[in-house]
């Protein structure tokens, strides 16, 4: 019995181990497949979120949700850490909704917002048309026109053709992953975390 649990432990530590030296933007990447797995209805509603950890109904989301749940399964708060940085910077982020104040069931939900924060805290990359710019645990935004903004996660697939890495994000169709890197305006590019 005493083997049975030093043996068990022992595997623990062991996995422990291992994922600390696998790299964040890997984890990420691994983290952002994962919700691929769950079904979610594409559904911009405005949300009444608990604070912090506050997240829509786990069935329901935007292209947004797909980044916050991913960095919360990493032990990162995007909805806090938005917040709070909005709150102590509130002119440094846009003003498209005509917000007056910061809104901790929304702000961060919002793609302008979170690129914001990623260029103030992250790293903020080039623009490119060149896949290998793009690697797995980059954040990507898109122009779709119209004034509508689009952001994904790169993760660590590839495309058919073994050229580009595939993207998670939220459409309209769910949490899905494709290979559509270079499908609209990339707009921005960033690495935060880790």
């Amino acid at each position: 019995m005493h083997k049975r649990i030093l043996h068990t432990v022992i595997c623990f530590l062991l996995v422990i181990k291992l994922a600390a030296e696998i790299p964040f933007p890997m984890r990420l990447s691994e983290a952002a497949i994962t919700l691929t797995r769950s079904y979610v209805k594409y559904d911009p509603k405005y949300f009444a979120l608990s604070y912090p950890n506050g997240d829509p109904p786990a069935d329901r989301g935007v292209c947004t949700d797909v980044v916050v749940r991913a960095y919360r399964k990493m032990g990162i708060d995007l909805q806090k850490e938005v917040h709070e940085d909005m709150k102590k910077n509130f002119s440094s982020y846009p003003r498209n909704w005509g917000m007056k104040s910061t809104d901790k069931n929304i702000d961060h939900r919002r793609v302008p917002n979170l690129m914001k924060f990623f260029s103030r805290h992250g790293t903020t990359l080039s623009t490119s048309q060149t896949p290998s710019d793009y690697q797995p645990g980059d954040i990507v935004c898109w122009n779709l026109r119209g004034g509508i903004t689009h952001i994904g996660i790169v993760v660590n697939r590839k495309s058919f053709d073994g050229r580009r890495n595939l993207i998670v994000h939220n459409i309209g169709g769910g949490q899905v992953l494709a290979d559509c890197l270079f499908s609209y305006k990339i707009i921005g590019h960033y690495r935060y975390g880790g």
